[in-house]
């Protein structure tokens, strides 16, 4: 019996799974290519897919779900509720879908079909980065707010990929608002408060031109006598211009900051490179220095957050202030960005701090950023504290005072003191490593690792910059069930148990035992999907495996074993015709599943077809109502066909399968298998249902109901089964309509447990706990085993690590964001930490350090879960010595009790015997810009006045010589005049 290919594109000349496996395995190593289109799969039917061809070496047996086909391809769990088309937000590569170049996707739907009226989500490779090139596939299209200058109201939002070109959108706003193609346009930035700035370079990308998430842009039509609507600065004699070709800048990229100033002019532009003391407003600040909020570019809170928590760290920002920074520029370091981070570090630094800005848009910065590290260059949410170890170890290696860095030859305590080791590797660590950072925020560890079987113990002592400490994390799990029991007139319970966060599926059925009083060894505990079975798991499979995404349906089961000699659970599925409610199509059946999956227990023996619908019958009966003789009369009268032999248009599909009895699987992929023999054992046949009644026929399927693999036969002889027996009922068009109750199928009981917010309250910790579960010892997992030299071979080795030496400024990162192959997850923990006098000292096992005390000086802030939330920041002004509380670009004022929260991510603290010092020194600082600009603001004014008085002069030199000559008199003439 051939394989049923279901779906739009399926047919024939499929190659078998070894083949499929192959081919698939061989294009998913297609390297990222540039403008090369890859496709979106969700990760569950990919998984199914796997399975099904044994794509991976432990996907052998998973509880009857192997060797099933997966079905067509089916992205449905990717999009938006109802919106087929848009993407949910914060989709996670590997665990929400997986990325296949075209031919992988191609061969896919080609084999298995695709889900009908379901479009393909196709995304361009784009190439991120200018000196350190990065591609990745642009999952998330940027969306940019479209409008006519001469109606800046209706702004209409459109979707772009980074990749699409100036010109490209002016095409397409141009059909958007009706404009001639031969009509000559300009398109412009729209910035806050009427501020524009013309895109200029048509060839330039979305992502060269550093637009970011709900862009406004404004297109202009050029005016029947040759002018424009709106001009540039150069051509505008207003001195209060606010608009700016971007041609005019250096920067390829018009890179520069948006600020909003306290001069005349409300938004000035500048960029590194072509900074003057012209750029900026002159006159009083109006500000506070440091006030400074960072407007945000689009998903870039976290980068605003980390900068402003650097901003306020007093001896880095007075290093920057003072200009020192330019002696020390390390432009040969191959580890390093040619100085590039370090300039545009401290052009923000000394414009966050002019106190002439309110707030500024940081467009310089993260387009240098984004230029060497690609991983930052998009528009995307990122983590605060990647940032922040990016820009130190950025800052460190372009302030690196070592040109060139010397060999150093690492070394094993080989039972020296620690005393000397330490010192040894601090040493060789300043040989090549000595800047500015190294200076305030490098520390050392102590690492200790033994080894289980031969005691073999090594220290070393390594270089920090950051404290990165776990939370002792709640060892329980809170998990949303829905409980089917065997009672079918009982609606399914939902309910949240909780369980062991490590544990296993079995302890989730004991869990849900204490509720149900169901023995755990009488539960199947199951993944539905889309009416299907996705998974059937294992008892002793980790609880881990399963998501907050997942359906998770349990149902109670009469029997605590499949290989109960007597009885056999089977999955039923419940499908209909396409012809009126189609979800998706298959080639051959035409059927698409819906409702709830059941497991029903039937007798291993004896059961006929007769008995396996009353059966499923009496399983249904809360929801389905049985017909009578009369019901069909009527639905006989109003032109439901009956055909020969009693059997109506539904059984007699010309495609139909050939009638059977037996459960086996007569797929293709198994047709080298003998055929089942006859039973041999006596048939007590029944009478055969009056077809008349029947709400739907019954045939095997495969495990996703997908494939019709045989029919059942209602001759009265005993069906057989086995453990891979899957049957779908399909129903009829009217009996669906007349006699499913789908409300009552639908419908559930709350347990009580669901008005719970927290089954289980997470409770408050403080940083000293969590400092001691950083310095507990700890044994290496086997993928983390540590190869011992005296072994010679890999160890799960105990490790511990020690603090030995603390920076003058400690960063402390909270680990919130919990990662592992099946879950990921935040830590909303309350950690209570001290805003004065942290005391480390206890803390440091060398004898000569300290003194370890601490202050507070600023807290990244992360609200919200895993793929999205908001960054924010805390702050200490070095001026005012108040809190502040930094929002992207908002500053408001703030408590110090406010600066501990739940949201607290990554902390700050300034030494203590420095504090009063670093901050009068960066005071200093300040006062001294503050007078420098002064001064050179006064002179530019004077020289502004000399140069007005002048022309004015001039002006009126060259409009009375214009008069003359209008009269009829000669130069000459015209100067004894005016002498």
């Amino acid at each position: 019996m051939s394989m049923n290919i279901m779906a739009e594109g399926g047919g024939s000349g499929v190659p078998d799974i070894k083949q499929q496996k192959q081919q698939i395995s061989e294009l998913l190593e297609t390297p990222l290519k540039k403008g090369d289109s890859w496709y979106l799969v969700d990760s569950k039917w990919f998984k199914q897919w796997k399975k099904f061809v044994g794509f991976d070496s432990w996907d052998v047996y998973n509880m009857g779900n192997d060797a099933s086909n997966p079905g067509p391809v089916d992205n449905s769990g990717l999009f938006v509720e109802g919106d087929v088309g848009n993407l949910k937000e914060h989709l996670i590569d590997e665990l929400d879908y997986v990325l296949v170049p075209t031919a992988t996707w191609e061969n896919l739907t080609i084999w298995y079909g695709a889900v009908k009226n379901q479009p393909p989500v196709h995304r361009k490779v784009v190439e991120y980065g200018m000196f350190v090139k990065h591609c990745k596939v642009e999952v998330y299209l940027m969306e940019l707010k479209l409008c006519e200058n001469s109606n800046l109201d209706n702004m209409v939002p459109q979707k772009f990929s980074k990749a699409d070109t100036i010109e490209t959108i002016e095409k397409e706003m141009k059909r958007l608002f009706n404009i001639e193609d031969e009509k000559e346009t300009r398109i412009w930035n729209k910035y806050m408060s009427n501020t524009y700035e013309q895109l200029s370079k048509k060839e330039n990308t979305v992502q060269d031109a550093g637009l970011y998430q709900g862009q406004v842009l404004v297109i202009e039509q050029k005016n029947q006598d040759g002018t424009w609507p709106r001009q540039p600065a150069s051509n505008n004699s207003s001195t209060n211009s606010s608009y700016k070709d971007s041609s005019s800048s250096t920067s390829t990229n018009s890179s520069r900051y948006i600020t909003n100033s306290s001069g005349k002019s409300p938004y000035s532009y500048s960029s590194y490179n072509n900074t003057s003391s012209s750029d900026y407003s002159r006159s009083k600040p109006s500000v506070q220095e440091g006030l400074c909020g960072l407007g945000n570019l689009g998903n870039t809170c976290f980068m605003n957050s980390a900068l402003q928590c650097m901003n306020n760290v007093p001896p880095l920002t007075r290093y920057f202030l003072s200009d020192e920074f330019k002696k020390e520029l390390n432009y040969n370091n191959p580890l390093g960005m040619h100085g590039e981070i370090a300039k545009a570090y401290a052009d923000l630094v000394q414009h966050v701090w002019s106190g002439q800005n309110s707030y500024l848009i940081p467009r310089n910065f993260k387009m240098q950023v984004g230029r060497f590290a690609p991983q930052f260059s998009g528009y995307q949410q990122h983590d605060s504290q990647e940032l922040l170890a990016f820009l130190c170890d950025g800052l460190h290696e372009d302030l690196n005072r070592i040109q060139k860095k010397p060999y150093v030859e690492l070394r094993d305590s080989d039972g020296r003191s620690d005393e000397v080791v330490a010192d040894e590797a601090w040493s060789n660590h300043l040989k090549r490593n000595d800047s500015i950072i190294v200076d305030f925020f490098h520390g050392q560890f102590k690492s200790t690792l033994v080894c289980p079987e031969c005691q073999k113990v090594s220290v070393t002592f390594d270089p920090f910059s950051f404290l990165s400490l776990p939370l002792p994390t709640k060892k329980e799990r809170t998990m949303e069930v829905f409980l089917i029991r065997l009672d079918p007139k009982s609606k399914p319970l939902q309910m949240k148990v909780v369980v062991p966060k490590h544990g296993m599926v079995y302890d989730l059925c004991k869990a849900i035992s204490k509720v149900s009083q169901i023995a755990p060894d009488k539960m199947a505990v199951t993944d539905v999907y889309n009416h299907r079975f996705h998974k059937v798991f294992a008892p002793n499979d980790r609880v881990e495996s399963i998501t907050e995404r997942d359906d998770i349906f349990v149902y109670e089961v009469p029997v605590n074993s499949a290989d109960d000699p007597d009885t056999i659970i089977i999955p039923v599925y419940l499908r209909e015709r396409n012809s009126k409610r189609a979800s998706f199509s298959y080639s051959s059946s035409s059927y698409s599943l819906f409702g709830q999956p059941m497991l029903i227990a039937v007798p291993r023996k004896q059961t006929t077809y007769q008995d396996l619908y009353e059966i499923i019958m009496k399983k249904m009966s809360r929801y389905v109502r049985r017909p009578d003789t009369e019901d069909w009369y009527k639905d006989d009268q109003e032109g439901n066909e009956v055909v020969e032999n009693g059997e109506t248009e539904m059984d007699s599909d010309s495609d139909s399968k050939e009638h059977c009895s037996s459960g086996e699987d007569t797929t293709q992929n198994h047709k080298e298998d003998p055929p089942t023999p006859p039973s041999k054992e006596k048939k007590t046949k029944s009478k055969p249902l009056d077809r008349r009644s029947l709400l739907f026929r019954m045939s095997l399927v495969n495990s996703y109901g997908s494939a019709e693999l045989a029919r059942l036969k209602d001759d009265g002889a005993p069906l057989r089964f086995n453990n891979r027996t899957y049957i779908a009922l399909d129903w009829k068009d009217k009996a669906k309509e007349k006699f499913y109750i789908e409300t009552e199928a639908e419908d559930s009981e709350p347990h009580e447990s669901m008005n719970l917010r927290s089954v289980s309250r997470k409770q408050q910790v403080d940083l000293n706990e969590c400092l001691n579960l950083f310095l507990t010892e700890e044994t290496l997992e086997k993928e983390d085993s540590w190869y011992c030299p005296a072994c010679k071979k890999h160890q799960e080795a105990t490790k511990k690590f020690d603090l030995w030496k603390l920076p003058k400024v400690l960063i402390i990162h909270l680990k919130r964001f919990s990662y592992n192959r099946f879950l990921r997850d935040k830590l909303d923990t309350l950690v209570t930490f001290p805003t004065e006098n942290l005391d480390m000292s206890s803390s440091v096992i060398c004898p000569n350090g300290g003194p370890y005390q601490y202050d507070l000086v600023a807290v990244s802030n992360h609200y919200g879960g895993m793929g999205g939330g908001h960054y924010t920041a805390y702050a200490q002004n070095a001026c005012t010595q108040n809190w502040y509380y930094f929002d992207d670009s908002s500053v408001s004022d703030a408590s110090k009790e406010q600066v501990v929260s739940k949201a607290a991510y990554v902390l700050f603290y300034l030494r203590k015997d420095r504090v009063e010092e670093y901050k009068q020194s960066l005071s200093q600082v300040i006062a001294r810009r503050g007078e420098e600009t002064t001064e050179n603001g006064e002179a530019e004014e004077e020289e502004h006045i000399a140069t007005e008085t002048s022309d004015r002069k001039l002006r009126s030199h060259t409009g009375a010589r214009s008069k003359r000559h209008s009269n009829g008199l000669s130069d000459s003439e015209e100067e004894m005049e005016t002498n």
